[in-house]
């Protein structure tokens, strides 16, 4: 193979062919991870939309595999097929029906609770507002569940978008919450001071845990997959540990769990005592403000952004590598730190062995899936945090077992993965006619 000359090669870069750039470094290409994630986040809005169906649709297969009444259907099948057809037919739209109804809107809790209304002899406005606050119930409560993960996931999006994959999401949203907590119920201070120095405190803790990874990274190069694993596996045992001693369990040494935290320390529930969402949701809201402005408009975020796309450009333009991976993580522990926060003081009250839960690598799919960019975290939260509330009341009302809302996230996450598989399954692979010269568009609009 011969080296064209510099001449040559200068010419074809001018004209849009041949090679633009240096081949990346090895280090850089290494980390399957961070390709993962830049490779997702740069989906196409199609294939995620075509992604979602796919997975709804396998998920249709399963809960139609498990329906009872449709196995009994299939026995008959070749004397009565229109059974199983209903059969089928009624198990995928219960189930979903049943998943809207726990996660959006309960249209039956809505007519039972206006018709007791009316029948005690209430009218107007005393039959309508009841009504909808006992038919919207499921949707504030997916509004409490998507409040956390859409915070946390925030968090990830920063490390994302400088080009970092933290997966440590559990163990600085569980330092957060361990620090709030441990405020919250220790403390005696004023009702909003106790409140605000309750949040400032989770997330400088939360920012601090993530601090870890990212000096780790700044001084000594090292991974921050593996470094954010290990600080997740510490942040776990730490909280075992701590929930074991008389300093966090108080008087009650039998039981892994905290005092509850103090009513001044916790989040006041928006829509009254009969709902759960609290003022965390306008923190969220403030969080997903915050990403838009960090990485869009501040110095900072411009700097991260450089870093995340090409590390060498961004040294050559006097851009430290080490001080933006070091700020990256700790703007990113922060927010999962509060996230933390706000989970034990507006919904959860008191630590537990299993405060995390879920969270942290739910919030790394949620920013995967929402492109790491303010609104797509926002819908791909709530998008979840739906599935979850829909999920369980599915559970309790059609039978079907929770597992399926896991698998269908996974699915998602699956899909979007790999783009080229949803393509080629819809047949949105474009193909060239052998002996046929593929026509290439100049910038000045000349086919070629």
């Amino acid at each position: 193979m011969t080296t064209p000359p510099d001449g040559a090669a200068t010419t074809a870069q001018a004209a849009g062919v041949g090679p633009t750039a240096p081949p990346p470094r090895d280090d850089e290409a290494d980390s399957m991870l961070r390709r993962l994630a830049q490779a997702i986040g740069r989906g196409n809005p199609l294939v995620i939309a075509l992604s979602f169906l796919l997975a709804f649709f396998i998920g249709s297969v399963l809960i139609v595999v498990a329906d009872q009444d449709v196995r009994e259907a299939a026995g008959y099948f070749f004397a009565r097929p229109s059974d199983t057809f209903r059969a089928v037919w009624d198990s995928v739209t219960q189930a979903y029906v049943a998943m809207f109804r726990g996660a959006i809107f309960d249209a039956p809790s809505y007519s039972h609770r206006a018709d007791s209304i009316r029948e005690a002899g209430g009218s107007g406005t005393y039959v309508l507002f009841p009504a909808l606050a006992a038919g919207f119930r499921p949707l504030t409560e997916t509004l409490t569940v998507a409040t956390p993960l859409i915070i946390a996931s925030t968090g990830m999006a920063v490390g994302f978008r400088a080009g970092l994959f933290n997966i440590g999401g559990t163990g600085q949203l569980i330092m957060g919450a361990a620090a709030a907590g441990f405020v919250g119920f220790t403390w005696s201070l004023p009702p909003v001071i106790h409140l605000l120095v309750a949040l400032a405190v989770g997330t400088s803790v939360g920012g601090l845990w993530g601090g870890i990874a990212g000096f780790l990274k700044a001084r000594f190069e090292a991974n921050e997959v593996i470094s954010t694993i290990m600080l997740n596996w510490i942040a776990t045992y730490l909280l075992f540990f701590a929930l074991k001693t008389e300093l966090f369990t108080g008087a009650n040494k039998s039981q892994p769990t905290s005092p509850a935290v103090k009513p001044t320390a916790q989040l006041p529930q928006i829509l009254g005592p009969q709902f759960r969402l609290h003022l965390g949701i306008v923190l969220a809201i403030a969080a997903v403000v915050f990403l838009w402005w960090l990485m869009n408009r501040s110095t900072a975020g411009f700097r991260f952004r450089a870093v995340g796309s090409n590390p060498r450009a961004a040294q050559v333009a006097g851009i430290s590598t080490s001080r933006a991976s070091f700020g990256v993580m700790l703007v990113a522990g922060a927010l999962v730190g509060l996230a933390g926060a706000v989970h034990v003081l507006g919904t959860e009250h008191r630590l537990t062995e299993g405060i995390a839960g879920s969270l942290g690598f739910d919030a790394i799919t949620v920013a995967l899936l929402g492109a790491s960019g303010p609104v797509g975290i926002l819908l791909a939260g709530l998008l979840f945090a739906a599935l979850s509330t829909g999920g369980r009341f599915m559970e309790t009302t059609q039978g079907v077992p929770l597992d399926l809302v896991q698998v269908i996230q996974a699915l998602v996450v699956l899909f979007i993965a790999a783009p080229p598989l949803v393509r080629a399954i819809f047949g949105m692979n474009r193909t060239r006619r052998p002996g046929r010269p593929q026509t290439r568009v100049t910038t000045t609009g000349e086919n070629r």
